[in-house]
């Protein structure tokens, strides 16, 4: 070990770095549930998007966590409750109304304050103590995609916009609670508890909002539907809240502004939507933000917690 301590800091910067790499995987994942959210709404309603993907993406965890023979962590029932309630349903129902009235590409801006969000319960709720040079960073990320959406006179604060400013608040709060008991057991058997607590609650709400007419769902439709019971509700968990166990909440979380440019890639491809030049600008500056964020050092209190080993 040197005397300036740079040998034993190398496994807490590999440990980032590769927080940061699966917390990237989860943002492709999760850049998509918007748009495929808008393509399930053709034909099905918000409540049977929201309730039936959770029962889809339950019947997965139950036959995942019994294969593995886990246990039932009975000491963290509250958090897993809270988390249901926050990302099972909350976060879906909510996106699930504003994608009736407003495009996917316009909620992945306005969700591009999640980081932010995210940061600012995690300082409040895990104890992490980013440095100002982070938080700076944060500000300037939000700023930026806040004037992306402001940049047509059009693009005015609406309901859908209230509605996704209350999902980012779900999902920000959810992430955080998600991370943090991350750090207890593996990310993704916390994502798979969550739903199976959720379960009872799932089906009834499947059969009650369940309509005739869904019989008659294009195989796009349906493809958009699985998309968001198997990725975006399970497999996109999977990989994000291991690496906010690994990189610590507040700075994976900052990989998250890049969610919004994901979603507008996605929104071109399957639903039409035009890319101009002046989006990839803000794209480029997005990804300076995050990077100079990725580099601004945590204050002891956050580098403790990222250099905790994960679960095994």
């Amino acid at each position: 070990m040197s005397n300036d301590g740079k040998i034993e800091n190398k496994p807490s910067v590999r440990r980032e770095t590769a927080g940061l790499a699966l917390g990237f995987l989860g943002v492709l994942v999760f850049g998509g549930t918007l748009p495929a959210t808008r393509i399930a709404l053709g034909v099905f309603n918000p409540g049977f998007v929201t309730f039936g993907r959770a029962t889809v993406a339950a019947a997965a965890a139950v036959l995942l966590l019994l294969v593995l023979k886990r246990r039932f962590p009975r000491q963290d029932a509250g958090a897993l409750a809270l988390i249901e309630l926050l990302l099972v349903f909350g976060f879906p129902i909510l996106s699930s109304i504003a994608m009736q009235t407003v495009p996917a590409a316009h909620g992945g801006v306005v969700l591009g304050i999640l980081p932010l969000t995210t940061s600012l319960f995690a300082a409040l709720i895990s104890g992490e103590r980013p440095s100002p040079l982070f938080w700076a960073c944060g500000v300037v990320g939000a700023v930026l995609v806040v004037l992306f959406a402001l940049r047509d006179e059009g693009m005015q604060l609406s309901q859908g916009d209230i509605w996704l400013l209350l999902s980012c608040l779900a999902a920000s709060l959810g992430y955080v609670v998600s991370g943090k008991l991350s750090k207890k057991m593996p990310g993704w058997e916390v994502i798979c508890w969550a739903l199976v607590i959720s379960a009872p609650f799932s089906i009834v709400g499947t059969w009650l909002s369940w309509r005739p007419e869904f019989v008659t769902a294009t195989h796009a439709e349906i493809a958009a539907f699985f998309y968001l019971g198997l990725g975006s509700m399970l497999l996109g968990f999977f990989a994000w809240n291991i690496g906010l166990a690994m990189g610590g909440i507040a700075h994976v979380s900052q990989v998250q502004l890049l969610q919004t440019f994901v979603t507008i890639a996605i929104s071109a491809v399957l639903l039409g939507e035009v890319v101009t030049g002046e989006t990839l600008l803000f794209a480029f500056a997005v990804v300076a933000v995050v990077s100079v964020g990725r580099w601004a050092r945590p204050t002891h209190g956050d580098r403790l917690r990222a250099n905790d080993k994960p679960p095994a």
